[in-house]
């Protein structure tokens, strides 16, 4: 299926926070909105890019330290604690908890639901398998 855009052919805000927030997350620590936008696909207005990170800034997403005459930023949460919050917080919204939850889990792989199931017992994750080359 093709991607969906706005009809003006534009990126849709959350396609750009998306994209940012995941170039701050593979940085080793805080970037400027100039290095930001060195590393994003498709190259945006730089402007673009402050507004951005300005925007998740007052959404309370990112941290930021001024750098010289630049600010620095950083995201607040790693990409799991974040997603997880996106996560919680449409759950909020829904009229029917239930409805929603019992949505989701049949939606879930058999892997997954698994998953789930023992983090529920309070038992950690199993970590993948790690290959190996013979020697």
């Amino acid at each position: 299926m093709a991607e969906q855009r706005p009809p003006s052919g534009r990126r849709a805000s959350g396609e750009l926070e998306g994209s940012v927030l995941a170039v701050l997350w593979a940085a080793p620590g805080p970037l400027t909105a100039a290095q930001v936008n060195e590393r994003l696909p498709g190259r945006l207005a730089y402007t673009t890019v402050v507004t951005i990170m300005s925007r998740l800034h007052e959404k309370g997403t990112l941290r930021r330290e001024r750098i010289g005459r630049s600010f620095a930023y950083a995201p607040v949460r790693d990409e799991a604690a974040h997603t997880a919050r996106q996560m919680h917080s449409l759950l909020q919204r829904g009229s029917d908890r239930e409805a929603v939850l019992a949505r989701f889990v049949s939606d879930l792989t058999d892997e997954d639901e698994e998953l789930v199931q023992r983090l529920l017992a309070g038992h950690p994750p199993v970590p993948p398998p790690v290959e190996r080359e013979d020697r």
